[in-house]
């Protein structure tokens, strides 16, 4: 199965979009004629009868930005997107202006801003009682891959949002989505580690520096300096380590982040740490763990829902179009991995929330 380009990508992310918004929400429509253009949207409408229910959600038109949005939708947060692209904010005016948008339930604002920016996030935040930074980037050349200046960039954009959460008034608390390969690289001759792998684990990262796995050096960083920002302001955030996130047509609608994740999939298959994680699960998850960080929810939460075996594994190759042995290597048959992944800090927070959240997500 190929991967579609940067074109056919944005297309079905808008069109998964409007779909979306239509069924959840109407976009809110600015009175004033820079409608789209300003980088801050008026709350007017939106966060005025509850001022706890606006949030914001960074990369909001990547695949799992969207599905965050519509947790939060459902849940009945009133929720402002952040987009990057010029080109983004003028299909979204056009299916404005065509009527294709409802407009009963002003539950949705959209906002133009840079992630590396710090004053256009300051306004973009502004009136928000919450952030949900996604870390969602595409290969600006158009490319499936993820590279080394990506993960600067990513490193960058994870410091300036955390900063700017901090210095706006209204923001209470974010939720930042790391990745698993942020906890599982490690140096696998040292035998005094552990066989478990769970959310008190780290990523060495010499050792991803060494292997050029990008993906996974720039998910640690962003979140290191996210928890260092977090310390210096007093900002309250739990960050959320998920699997490679799959779902309906995953390998076209996030591309660079399926195949960068893959990098050194033999590698994790063999350990036991190859994870998968569904993305409309994951979206709940956080929505649910942003709910219960006014009560007990604290730290880091690994996110998974299975770990592969060679059959999963191998249809997992036939879906991004690898070959199977780039994951499964040459050897038949599952062997005796040497980790454990454990989810049971968040397992534990779910239960607990079941019949509130998670039920309803």
């Amino acid at each position: 199965m190929g991967i579609l380009g940067a074109e056919d990508s944005i297309r079905m992310e808008l069109e998964e979009l409007r779909r979306m918004l239509v069924a959840c929400a109407g976009l809110q429509r600015k009175k004033d004629e820079e409608e789209f253009k300003g980088v801050r949207v008026s709350t007017k409408g939106t966060d005025a009868d509850d001022g706890q229910k606006l949030v914001c959600v960074t990369s909001g038109v990547s695949y799992l930005g969207l599905a965050i949005v519509k947790k939060l939708l459902l849940r009945g947060y009133s929720v402002r997107i952040i987009v990057e692209s010029e080109e983004d904010i003028n299909k979204l005016r056009e299916m404005e202006s065509s009527g294709e948008m409802g407009t009963s339930n002003n539950n949705v604002s959209v906002v133009k801003a840079k992630l590396t920016e710090i004053e256009s996030l300051l306004e973009a935040f502004e009136g928000c009682r919450g952030v949900f930074h996604t870390s969602a980037f595409i290969d600006p050349a158009g490319l499936s891959g993820y590279t080394k200046s990506m993960a600067e960039i990513e490193v960058k954009a994870s410091e300036t949002v955390m900063t700017a959460c901090a210095r706006t008034p209204s923001v209470r608390k974010c939720v930042l989505t790391s990745s698993l390969l942020a906890c599982i690289w490690n140096d696998n001759s040292q035998y005094d580690l552990s066989s478990v792998i769970n959310h008190g684990c780290w990523s060495d990262e010499a050792l991803c520096k060494d292997k050029k796995l990008w993906y996974a050096l720039g998910k640690l960083r962003a979140e290191k300096v996210a928890w260092r920002v977090a310390k210096e302001t007093r900002l309250k955030l739990t960050t959320i380590c998920p699997g490679l996130i799959t779902g309906p047509e995953f390998c076209h609608r996030s591309p660079t982040a399926t195949i960068a994740y893959l990098k050194g999939a033999q590698e994790m298959y063999a350990n036991g740490l190859l994870a998968t994680v569904d993305v409309n699960k994951l979206a709940g998850a956080e929505v649910c763990v942003f709910e219960a960080m006014d009560k007990n929810a604290a730290g880091r939460y690994l996110c998974f829902d299975e770990v592969l075996e060679r059959d999963e594994a191998e249809k997992l190759a036939g879906e991004v179009g690898m070959p199977k042995n780039k994951i499964c290597g040459d050897e038949s048959g599952d062997v005796e991995a040497r980790f454990q992944l454990s989810n049971e800090k968040l397992s534990r927070l779910m239960r607990r929330t079941l019949r509130h959240c998670y039920s309803e997500c």
